[in-house]
């Protein structure tokens, strides 16, 4: 299983991914989920995958082969004139891969599924964010849908409908990444450290920072038990439940 978040914020758009693929408790092994391709000054697109790990990986190869020879390998990602474009290329890779793979026609349920964010910005244009499903169609975040999450979603929801904010700087909707990947992790073993980060800039055009947070980080760990402490503290600030006064 897998757990990414797409996010949308004033600053620009955050992404963050598990690392973690299994094949049963006593297979698990790590994968880099996410991939960022770029033309400094002209458009940056980060892709994050969730599902079939072939399907990911051959998806992420034919658009990293394809965009690092455009000028022989079209369509290229990197020449799309908008975002838009963009994700009708990743969505018909991913159409096509699943087809070959399969070869019994597209179904949602299929063993060769994939959903993918794709995000970035392309010069002339606002940052953008999508999520396509494994049928190939595609979503938008905006206004009321302001975060995409693919994988194992149900653990790390809650925080992030309670404590999102536009106006966030990286570095605090960063904590309330780490407080959703923690709550993930703690209760699915299918999601797990090392995670990847990336921060882009609205109107930077170019790679923005980018990093990888072991389990053992000491900020990671700090975070981790903090949540934990305050939660437990909440809680025990709560009512104690009287069954006489029901």
């Amino acid at each position: 299983m897998t757990y990414c978040v797409g996010m949308v914020l004033d600053k620009g758009l955050l992404f963050m991914s598990d690392t973690r693929t299994n094949a049963g408790l006593d297979n698990i092994s790590t994968f880099r989920k996410m991939t960022v391709w770029e033309t400094p000054g002209e458009c940056v697109i980060t892709l994050m995958a969730a599902g079939n790990l072939a399907t990911t990986q051959a998806v992420v190869s034919l658009l990293d082969e394809r965009s690092k020879s455009p000028e022989e390998r079209q369509p290229s990602l990197l020449t799309a004139p908008s975002l838009f474009q963009a994700v009708r290329m990743v969505a018909e890779t991913l159409r096509e891969v699943i087809e070959q793979q399969g070869s019994g026609g597209l179904r949602a349920d299929s063993t060769f599924n994939a959903t993918l964010i794709v995000g970035g910005q392309i010069a002339g244009s606002p940052p953008r964010l999508f999520m396509i499903y494994p049928e190939g169609n595609f979503i938008e975040a905006g206004r009321d849908t302001p975060f995409f999450q693919i994988g194992e979603t149900k653990y790390g929801r809650p925080i992030l409908v309670r404590a999102y904010d536009p106006a966030m700087s990286f570095e605090e909707a960063m904590k309330l990444l780490i407080v959703s990947f923690d709550s993930t992790l703690k209760a699915n073993l299918t999601v797990g450290a090392p995670f990847d980060y990336h921060f882009y800039e609205t109107d930077s055009l170019k790679r923005g920072a980018q990093g990888r947070i072991e389990q053992d980080d000491p900020y990671f760990q700090a975070v981790s038990k903090g949540w934990g402490d305050a939660l437990k503290e909440a809680l025990d600030s709560l009512p104690a439940f009287s069954p006489e006064r029901r």
